[in-house]
């Protein structure tokens, strides 16, 4: 029995995708919820497995073609039913140029003395060399031509394209994924189409550090394995000021203004397939341990390609943290339709003046970039100094103050 494989159904916002990569061939066995085939959506990578034990019959969308909702395509031959396999005629033909070689192929063609010579060090076939020199002489170039195509990975199948330019330098051509070409179309309609500014500020994170290293060990064994990290006090400073200055976690919808009677929180991540924006629900609602778990599960999701487009809908404010690549200071894109970003930064020990006196103190750079339209100056920059404030007196949110 033949069943189809069909591709997902897709959400309203993603139109279609595009075949990614087919991790088996005609003919190949498969079993029930295996892998087959990634399709790559603008937003996320979905994984299609085989319906049911068997063979692969057929493969009716190769990697690059596009397809939409329901699709069909392939089928698998559902039990020990074994699909004609296109391998098969392949090595009779081998084979039937081997005889042929055989009896007498190779006496057709006239071998240098240094080329035959490759070619049994090589175990090559001259049928399957061209030769240059004069009446079709099979050359030594012409063998080492062939070992490097030999020995070169085939690319009939691949997407990308390696081209010698005319100073003998490599150069790949590799065709933009639909993620990172929608990441591009959004940077740059959010680069044209807002008044973007960006603030910056600078925290003393030493507040925080000690914490850490207090309760690292006891955080950890409470909540069955979470880390404490930065980010989640970052959520949650910035979830009490978003709930101070509402401009801040709104967002445009033409010529109306959405104010948002919730915060939740994109969090920036870079994956293999570019950047996505995870998004934290509630953040209101959510303790320490709660957001550095659920950060983890995401930024994990996202470097497998097994985010759901579902976890990255909505999000009324973003958080990205260049930080972690060693970036000391940076002016992020806005999310739109979101009207604000803040950027988080490396931790760096600078000398800084407290109470007159020069201290060592471990600082990081914060900048907010915020939609002029929507945010006026004064509440970006008050915005930002409530973040601070609440990062380097830690105390001041468990108070609210």
């Amino acid at each position: 029995m033949t069943i189809e494989i069909k591709a997902p159904t897709l959400p309203e916002s993603v139109p279609d995708g595009t075949i990614a990569n087919w991790y088996k061939k005609v003919g190949d066995t498969v079993a029930r919820d295996e892998l087959l085939v990634d399709i790559e959506t603008d937003k996320v990578v979905i994984e299609v497995v085989s319906p049911t034990d068997g063979t692969l019959k057929e493969i009716l969308k190769d990697a690059g073609e596009t397809i939409v909702s329901n699709q069909a395509i392939g089928s698998v031959i559902a039990g020990e039913d074994k699909a004609p396999t296109p391998a098969a005629k392949v090595e009779v033909k081998a084979e039937q140029q081997a005889n042929a070689e055989q009896t007498g192929g190779t006496n057709e063609q006239i071998v240098s003395p240094a080329a035959k010579k490759l070619i049994e060090e090589n175990s090559l076939t001259t049928a399957a060399i061209a030769g240059s020199g004069k009446d079709g002489r099979i050359t030594k170039e012409d063998v080492l031509r062939s070992i490097e195509a030999k020995s070169a990975p085939s690319l009939e199948n691949a997407t990308s394209s390696i081209n010698v330019s005319e100073e003998g330098r490599l150069e790949e051509r590799v065709p933009m994924s639909r993620l990172r070409a929608k990441v591009a179309e959004r940077l740059l309609q959010a680069s044209q189409s807002t008044a973007m500014l960006t603030t910056f500020n600078e925290v003393n994170m030493q507040p925080i550090m000690e914490i850490r290293s207090r309760y690292k060990e006891e955080f950890e064994k409470a909540h069955d394995g979470v880390r404490l990290g930065f980010m989640s006090f970052f959520v949650r400073a910035c979830t009490e000021a978003l709930k101070r200055y509402p401009a801040v976690n709104a967002s445009l919808d033409g010529s109306d203004i959405i104010y948002h009677g919730y915060q939740d929180i994109g969090v920036a991540v870079s994956s293999p397939r570019g950047l996505v924006v995870p998004v934290l629900r509630n953040v209101d609602y959510m303790g320490l341990a709660q957001i550095e778990k659920e950060i983890r599960q995401l930024g994990e999701k996202a470097r497998d390609g097994k985010l759901a487009i579902e976890e990255m809908l909505g999000g009324t404010f973003t958080i990205s943290n260049g930080g972690v690549f060693g970036s000391l200071l940076s002016t992020p894109i806005l999310n739109p339709p979101q009207t604000a970003i803040l950027g988080m930064h490396k931790i760096q020990e600078r000398p800084m003046a407290v109470a007159g006196e020069v201290k060592v103190l471990p600082m990081m750079y914060l900048a907010l970039s915020y939609d002029h339209r929507m945010i006026d100056g004064k509440e970006a920059v008050q915005f930002l100094v409530t973040v601070k404030e609440l990062l380097e007196d830690p105390t001041r949110l468990l108070l609210e103050l």
